[in-house]
């Protein structure tokens, strides 16, 4: 009986830890370029607490890492002039304080020297690695598909888009931006195109997010009920053997 309880209060854990990421792709909505999460479960055989005639070993569950759904988000016009939209796949590629990071959210601004920058202050990168730099005495900006950043007939740079082999080489970090935790080079996204004047949306189905959360809160309150009644049955048990004795 000891194993049944432990089993199901490691997937009471696992329950837990699934809600928390639901509850946070539903907080992220309305976040420009956020990419929706779940969950991944595996069995963990561990040695029983003790067995008779049990089976061996007993199989625990446990989380087996997040996994990203990197699909399009829907793109909504703004009318900003910085505001810059991936269509297909890629990212945009900025200068963190410890490295570089990648992100979808184009929110771009300029910081007090001219630097196109995200919300956060961070420099764009250009398809090169350099910065992209704007000066507003020379009119409004223009960016084509292609990323190219021009002001009137002169071209000032180019917003560099750039994807992976395997987008499993991103690690989330936080600021709806990633690291890259791998070897792998970060390659130009040939087939994506800029789109000025618009945003990403978040790629979140509200109605399938609500619907899993009411699935995982049902899975919680029925492993709840098995613990509940293995360890009554468990209680009765040895008040009938301290009754025999």
């Amino acid at each position: 009986m000891d194993n049944a309880l432990y089993v199901g209060l490691s997937r009471q854990m696992v329950l837990r830890k699934e809600m928390d990421i639901i509850a946070n792709n539903i907080a992220n909505l309305d976040t420009t370029g956020f990419k929706v999460e779940s969950l991944l479960h595996k069995t963990d055989p561990q040695a029983p607490a003790m067995t008779l005639g049990g089976p061996k070993p007993v199989k625990f569950v446990s989380t087996d890492g997040v996994a990203r759904d990197f699909g399009q988000g829907a793109l909504r016009q703004t009318g900003g002039e910085l505001d810059l939209a991936i269509d297909g796949q890629g990212f945009f590629r900025v200068q963190a304080d410890d490295g570089e990071r990648f992100t979808r959210d184009g929110r771009f601004r300029t910081d007090e020297i001219g630097r196109l920058t995200t919300q956060q202050g961070q420099p764009v990168m250009d398809e090169g690695g350099g910065e992209i730099t704007i000066d507003p005495e020379k009119g409004p900006v223009s960016i084509a598909k292609d990323g190219t950043v021009s002001q009137g007939a002169e071209r000032i740079g180019k917003v560099g888009v750039f994807t992976f082999e395997s987008l499993a080489a991103l690690e989330k970090t936080g600021d709806n931006q990633y690291r890259n935790t791998s070897n792998l080079m970060p390659q130009p996204a040939a087939e994506a195109a800029l789109r000025q004047g618009m945003l990403e949306g978040s790629n979140v189905q509200a109605i399938l997010q609500i619907t899993r959360m009411v699935e995982v809160s049902r899975a919680y309150e029925s492993t709840a009920k098995m613990i509940d009644s293995e360890a009554d049955l468990s209680r009765r048990s040895v008040e009938r053997l301290g009754r025999v004795q």
